[in-house]
């Protein structure tokens, strides 16, 4: 009888141990998946400055526009910096989310107000920049999707049984989601004939 309680207790130890080291796996994945999307994050950000500075010697009297992409850049940058302290925090992943997309929308406004500018969109470092920026935000799209597929393994890994019953016994947390939106690509394209 005292081998069989031994065996149980032994085996439940094990049981913990894994268990355990697969969620400190997964979160470290999903930190990981994060740490890809700081890097072309900030890569973006280094950039916005120098696009801005290509642009003020064209649009001196679009003061605003220009003045408006450097304050959502400079919020997208304090709110990298905060998920950065701590990417299992939803609230510094939402406050990131938000930045992010205040400064999509603010770089989209200088871009359409470019259009009005022949000669800035002809000038060599505004198209060397924007041809940068675009890769960029594509290299963040994929880094922002390969940290939501980690994110949800690792969700899912704390909300299985019996792994939710350790969840709490360990001091884990589920991670959030990294969404930014896109008001373009929900829009609903406009046709006429």
């Amino acid at each position: 009888m005292g081998w069989i309680f031994l065996a149980i207790v032994v085996g439940v130890i094990f049981l913990a141990i894994s268990i355990y080291n697969r969620l400190v796996s997964g979160r470290n994945r999903f930190k990981n998946a994060f740490a890809q999307i700081d890097v072309q994050l900030t890569r973006r950000h280094d950039l916005i400055p120098n696009l801005v500075e290509t642009a003020k010697g064209y649009m001196a009297h679009e003061r605003e526009t220009l003045e408006a992409v450097i304050t959502a850049r400079n919020t997208a940058v304090a709110g990298l910096k905060n998920a950065v302290r701590d990417p299992s925090d939803p609230e510094a992943m939402k406050q990131l989310a938000q930045a992010e997309q205040g400064l999509s929308g603010a770089l989209g406004r200088l871009f359409a107000l470019s259009e009005s500018y022949p000669d800035l969109k002809a000038n060599q470092n505004m198209m060397q920049l924007s041809e940068e920026l675009t890769t960029t935000e594509n290299k963040v799209a994929f880094a922002r999707q390969a940290y939501n597929d980690s994110v949800m393994q690792y969700n899912i890994l704390c909300e299985s049984f019996p792994n939710n019953f350790f969840v709490t016994w360990f001091s884990f947390q589920q991670a959030e989601l990294l969404e930014i939106e896109d008001e373009a690509k929900r829009e609903v394209p406009q046709v006429s004939f």
